[in-house]
């Protein structure tokens, strides 16, 4: 199946490029500025389970004249109307969509794009990034794909989606239950983005302070409560992980929206955290931590240089 990635950034060029590694037609839709970067150093992943440069086809948006089987979308947000826009040419009537973006917006984007029947729900569990160099590295050993029918079908095209994705050197897996996959993800995210962000610290320095453990839960429960009123309530396992993850001691870890952060670069506000305080909002929720990271976030933005 030929397959487009729309994006070679840190998560479109990571399962891009193991799935290039091992022998699936993969193209990447990209810009011009890293179409040159790639043509010229190649793709080049740093990684535990082996390093690989590779030669990647790559397309741009004005190149595409035919569509493909399978699109997997793997931009940041703040990127996403523009490439819903650049891909355009590539989706056909048995295209398969599979979006690796957090939060839910861009779900209801590519329906309003292109209809609900191309659209697939899609998590990606991966800590990788682009080095100054663009190489993706990846930070940590943690690395599967789950994709799956947002109805929670075992349909055909999800079948061929699964023989096209597995044996990749990543875990790739159907799930049932992907929309609420999708949710709880969200939920770890927009959480541990806003606490961490908002605090200007990792996760084990502000488990640290005064009633800093109690804090994290609060930000928890805010999302957690949107997540149920939007009718995906977060189930007790993922309650019971996201708690000790957020309350870890001497833990050096935080999501990549405050290592964006660290480095002065763009980081996902409208998507992770302020569609999410959005909805809390349509459901008269209270979430006074989560629009306090927006307000913040939105202000550290607006200070950013213009591209």
């Amino acid at each position: 199946m030929r397959i487009l990635i729309v994006g070679a950034g840190a998560t479109g060029g990571y399962f891009g490029g193991r799935l290039a590694e091992a022998g699936r037609d993969v193209t990447f839709l990209v810009r011009r500025g890293r179409a040159e970067q790639l043509h010229q150093n190649g793709l080049v992943i740093v990684s535990s389970h082996g390093d690989v440069t590779l030669a990647p086809k790559t397309i741009l948006a004005s190149e595409i004249t035919e569509p493909f089987d399978i699109v997997i979308l793997a931009v940041k947000a703040y990127a996403l109307d523009q490439a819903l826009r650049d891909m355009k040419p590539a989706i056909g009537p048995a295209t398969m969509i599979v979006p690796l973006l957090n939060g839910m917006r861009q779900i209801d984007l590519l329906i309003q794009h292109f209809g609900e029947a191309p659209v697939l729900g899609g998590v990606c569990i991966v800590a990788t990034m682009l080095d100054a160099d663009g190489r993706v590295v990846q930070l940590a050993d943690v690395q599967e794909l789950k994709y799956g029918e947002p109805d929670g079908s075992t349909s055909g095209r999800l079948r061929r989606l699964h023989d096209a994705l597995s044996g990749a050197g990543f875990d790739a897996n159907v799930s049932e239950t992907i929309l609420q996959e999708m949710w709880e993800k969200w939920v770890m995210l927009a959480t541990a983005g806003a606490l961490t962000c908002l605090l200007r610290g990792t996760v084990g320095e502000i488990e640290a302070l005064p009633n800093g453990a109690e804090l994290a839960l609060r930000f928890l429960a805010e999302t957690a409560s949107v997540a149920t009123a939007s009718g995906h309530p977060p189930r007790d396992a993922f309650l019971h992980r996201a708690r000790t993850m957020l309350t870890a001691k001497g833990s050096a870890w935080a999501p990549s929206m405050y290592r964006d952060m660290q480095v002065n670069a763009s980081v996902e506000v409208e998507q992770i955290l302020a569609d999410m305080a959005r909805r809390a909002g349509r459901f008269g929720l209270a979430a006074p931590l989560l629009d306090a990271a927006v307000a913040q976030l939105r202000m550290y933005q607006a200070r950013l240089p213009a591209a």
